[in-house]
């Protein structure tokens, strides 16, 4: 059972994505993730990148985000992140897109506080996220904006980055959550 752990929205159940496309985070990770971010996550914008159940924003949002613009390429994925924004009384402050991920990055012209990347597993996709993320980081972050990667520990590797710095990262069982900000 997924649901929201704070805020607004506290207890909501979430639904599932149809399928076994998705790996919805466990709210162990989930809490441990607004636990690292603390008090911080209030008025911030946030970009939630392979958004699946869009757990992770609608979790944001509760906790009193300003934004989050949720983008998935699956059309089930759009469907269960508009209801469940209904579902949470959310959808004020949330936009919801369907596009590729690199599309959209591509194409974006904001700036986000928390830019949340869980995408599928084992096809390297959150390195090359990384990546065009870390060619024109003033492009994609504010000054003090984070990239959050979720991926499982066995997909990790230490990327070479000219302008954003791990500066955590935490295991808990089959999950990894990796923390960049702007090097210096």
């Amino acid at each position: 059972m997924m649901r929201v752990i704070s805020g607004s929205a506290k207890g909501r159940r979430l639904k599932k994505v149809p399928g076994d496309t998705t790996r919805p985070i466990m709210d162990r990770v989930k809490e441990n993730l607004f636990n690292i971010l603390g008090a911080w996550v209030a008025e911030t914008r946030w970009l939630d990148l392979f958004a699946g159940t869009g757990q992770v924003g609608i979790e944001a949002l509760s906790r009193g985000a300003a934004e989050v613009v949720f983008v998935d390429k699956v059309r089930p994925a759009i469907r269960t992140i508009q209801a469940n924004l209904q579902h949470t009384k959310l959808t004020a402050a949330a936009k919801v897109v369907q596009a590729d991920a690199f599309d959209y990055l591509r194409r974006n012209t904001m700036k986000f506080d928390v830019i949340y990347v869980a995408p599928p597993q084992y096809l390297g996709l959150w390195i090359e996220v990384m990546r065009l993320v870390d060619e024109r980081p003033s492009d994609f972050l504010t000054s003090d904006g984070i990239v959050a990667v979720q991926i499982d520990p066995r997909e990790y590797e230490e990327l070479e980055l000219k302008n954003l710095v791990l500066y955590q990262s935490r295991r808990y069982g089959n999950t990894q959550l990796c923390f960049y900000e702007l090097g210096e």
